[in-house]
């Protein structure tokens, strides 16, 4: 990273000055690869499988809008628990902070879904035109009615994956069953249908015909990365000591004797790289650190009998003859911060109540009963927050004995929301001024006997207690 990268000014008026090639990867394989397609084929399993689990009668993991509930398999989220939802992005932030100083943009190469989905569009391209150099050939080929029914194919390909991407994601907000049932059947909702066209949409512009430019100028990640890594960071390096000058030479020509580094510049680095960068220019924006070119370079390494490692995971303080430091200030604090984050997520979920209770009174004044007592009247809005259904039981405290006219108690399934009106009245004698304070209470005579209470106010006579 410490040596000197030639550069060439470019006019940027010039015609052409900012026209890019189509970028082909070419086809490869090595551990690297295998390593990002099994991880791949986790998060596929993952993506497309759990839309489908069911869990206590209903899907496992469905964000209900419409419902205001968010299910992820025994867990239902309210609106009220937003703050809970918050520190999943807060997680996920500060894990994306801590691998970044680790080793770089491993997230990008590795599990970002613009890059696992362009994967997964390159090998469409590849298995209905064929390889980098029948790519190439087949773009500067005359339309003919071979390469329309390639290109349909490829094409048809897509938006079938796109297609299935789109449902498999709205299918997170409204019961998949159902949805695929109606898509089927030409039968669904304007509003599913025209999510559901977004979005296949979307990745198939995404994936398809963007890719790379999604990574250069739509995702500020690549861009504030550089802020974050140290010299202790793992990237993927070009070791530029052992490799320059770069030359072509016979196989059984040791480089010494040619006055060359081991790298025989054979451009395979560039020619798999699915954002078309050199890697042994340095470390650039543009890299997403997918270890293509390492798979690459390591495959010629074999054949030519060199040691492999001429491009590799490496850090600055190691290119330069020292040792990397695992443990330093910056990696323990996002560390510290993301096991923190995690602690407060957990102790909130574990801590929330799973009885929610709100109560109104009526806008009206008070009233006389038959009796002589006054009363109020009070709306209660309880909510079952568990995963069972309770039998919850409602009573009132406050400065003396009351009488409550109305419901006292109600059995609320997993998940229920209810309204129970109420009237609570007390003798005049026991109200101290106009307006004192009470307490609603909902306790459940189901499991720990859960008790949540709100307090409220109680309005009696300006003057005081009649006479």
């Amino acid at each position: 990273m410490t040596q000197l990268i030639s550069a060439k000014q470019i006019d940027a008026c010039a015609p052409g000055a900012h026209a890019k090639p189509k970028i082909q990867p070419r086809y490869f394989t090595g551990f690297f690869r295998r390593l990002r397609m099994a991880g791949g084929a986790v998060l596929f399993a993952l993506y497309f499988g759990v839309a489908w689990l069911n869990w206590g009668g209903r899907q496992a993991v469905l964000w209900d809008l419409s419902g205001k509930e968010f299910h992820i398999f025994a867990a239902t989220f309210w609106p009220e628990d937003l703050i809970l939802l918050s520190a999943i992005l807060l997680i996920c932030a500060f894990g994306l902070f801590f691998i970044t100083v680790l080793a770089g943009r491993v997230w990008c190469g590795y599990t970002c879904p613009q890059s696992v989905w362009t994967w997964l569009f390159l090998w469409a391209e590849r298995v209905t035109e064929g390889d980098r150099s029948k790519r190439i050939k087949l773009d500067n080929a005359p339309l003919s009615f071979h390469k329309f029914g390639r290109r349909t194919a490829k094409h048809g390909l897509w938006l079938l994956i796109s297609l299935l991407t789109a449902v498999t994601f709205v299918g997170y907000f409204t019961p998949i069953r159902d949805l695929v049932v109606d898509i089927a059947l030409l039968e669904a909702s304007g509003w599913g249908a025209f999510w559901v066209f977004f979005f296949t949409a979307a990745t198939y512009l995404n994936a398809g015909w963007l890719r790379e430019k999604v990574c250069f100028h739509m995702c500020p990640y690549g861009r504030f990365q550089s802020s974050m890594v140290d010299a202790d960071s793992l990237v993927i390096t070009y070791d530029a000591e052992r490799g320059d000058p770069r030359g072509s030479r016979r196989k059984d020509q040791k480089p010494s004797a040619a006055g060359l580094g081991d790298c025989i510049d054979c451009q395979l680095c560039v020619q798999v790289c699915p954002t078309g960068i050199d890697i042994r220019d340095g470390l650039q924006m543009e890299c997403i650190g997918c270890a293509a070119c390492i798979d690459a370079c390591d495959s010629i390494m074999d054949k030519m009998g060199y040691d492999r490692g001429l491009i590799r995971y490496a850090s600055e303080r190691e290119l330069d003859g020292g040792e990397s430091r695992i443990l330093r200030p910056r990696l323990i604090g996002y560390f510290l911060l993301l096991i923190l984050v995690i602690g407060l997520f957990s102790w909130g979920v574990a801590s929330r109540p799973l009885i929610t209770l709100d109560v109104e009174r009526d806008r009206g004044m008070y009233r006389f009963t038959s009796s002589g007592q006054i009363e109020n009247s009070y709306l209660i809005k309880v909510r079952n927050k568990s995963s069972s259904a309770r039998h919850l039981v409602i009573d009132v405290a406050g400065p003396g004995r009351s009488t409550i006219q109305g419901p006292d108690g109600v059995v609320l399934a997993a998940g229920e929301k209810a309204e129970v009106p109420i009237s609570v009245a007390y003798d005049p004698e026991t109200l101290s001024g106009n307006r004192v304070d009470i307490r609603v209470q909902i306790r459940s005579l189901d499991g720990a006997g859960e008790t949540v209470a709100e307090k409220t106010t109680f309005v009696g006579p300006a003057s005081g207690p009649a006479r």
